[in-house]
């Protein structure tokens, strides 16, 4: 299994979460400045997670305009090089929503799993 598909699956931020908070609170012109010190690949793993979602969308073009294309090639396939084109196109403006905010990307896996209720327990509740 290549490493693009292992990130892809396991959908695992790749840097940690301090240069994640990082990348939040700085300025789209900050940004290239702060992911220079993340090699190429991991910038490009990076690039593509933003990407998957819909409010870092802005931050991933910004990523990817750092990148090299054949690291979003390698990293994202078809995906990369679609990135690698749109971060090199002029910026458009946000899309939003009909109430005016931005789209958001919630996940799509359970936060957590619950064990199963054991069946000589009872609920005192229906009892």
């Amino acid at each position: 299994m290549s490493l693009s598909r292992v990130s892809f699956d396991d959908d695992a931020c790749p840097v940690g979460d301090d240069l994640l908070g990082n990348l939040y609170r700085t300025s789209e012109h900050g940004l290239a400045q702060l992911v220079e010190s993340v090699s190429g690949d991991v910038r490009a793993m990076l690039a593509l997670f933003c990407y998957r979602r819909a409010h870092l969308h802005s931050m991933s073009l910004a990523i990817a305009a750092t990148c090299s294309e054949q690291d979003l090639r390698e990293q994202g396939g078809v995906v990369g090089t679609t990135l690698y084109a749109l971060s090199r196109e002029a910026p458009q403006p946000e899309r939003e929503t009909q109430s005016g905010r931005r789209s958001i990307t919630l996940s799509t896996k359970p936060l957590r799993t619950l064990p199963p209720l054991a069946d000589d327990e009872v609920d005192p509740i229906s009892a």
